[in-house]
């Protein structure tokens, strides 16, 4: 007999470890699965704040990157960049002559990739190195693609010297519903550290 309730009560201390237990792991599983919910909802809040703003540049040797990265930082703004579907050549000269054919030609290089819901943008900073007086041939195919109705544009270029030529009076063309601002020439020297010219451009 004394064997007998022995065993039953070992049986039942068993029972009742295993209820904790699982009583317990329970508690653990409930508060994962609220913390899980939570940081999903923080997830969901932050990601319908999104910028108003959009920096978009062509950058062949980095100058015009490090202006296009400036801004950036400086106004929290997402940024896109143009790749040439068909890269361009590492080779100055080779470019150099590229560049010069695809103006002759009007030639509209393909970009690689493309801007999603670009209707969401108020601002589009658009920046790009001065080839031969102009934009590359590229930036027309990305002005081409997308319509800017409403939008304000603000135009940044880095060149050797020659300023932002007539491109902010060409882009006036392309998109003649869009407000065009006075852009930003950097100098290829400057570009390196561009970060107190883009600063008073953006106060202006």
């Amino acid at each position: 007999m004394k064997k007998s309730v022995s065993i039953f009560t070992v049986f039942v201390l068993l029972f009742s470890f295993a209820a904790c237990g699982n009583h317990a792991a329970n508690e653990r599983l409930s508060s994962t699965s609220a913390e899980k919910s939570d940081t999903q909802n923080d997830s969901s809040s932050s990601a319908e704040t999104g910028s108003k703003s959009l920096v978009v540049y062509f950058s062949w040797s980095g100058n015009t990157e490090n202006v296009a990265r400036s801004i950036q930082s400086q106004t929290d703004a997402d940024i896109f960049e143009i790749v040439p579907a068909v890269p361009y050549s590492g080779d100055y000269d080779t470019v150099v002559d590229l560049a010069q054919e695809e103006q002759r030609t009007g030639a509209r290089p393909v970009i690689s990739g493309s801007i999603e819901n670009i209707e969401q943008y108020d601002i589009i900073y658009v920046g790009f190195p001065i080839w031969w007086g102009d934009m590359p041939m590229i930036l027309y195919t990305f002005f081409d693609t997308y319509d800017l109705s409403g939008k304000t544009v603000a135009l940044f270029c880095t060149s050797g010297g020659s300023g932002l030529s007539e491109t902010v009076n060409e882009v006036k063309s392309l998109e003649p519903n869009a407000a065009v601002t006075e852009g930003l020439h950097i100098s290829s020297d400057s570009s390196s550290n561009p970060d107190n010219a883009v600063s008073e451009w953006l106060n202006d």
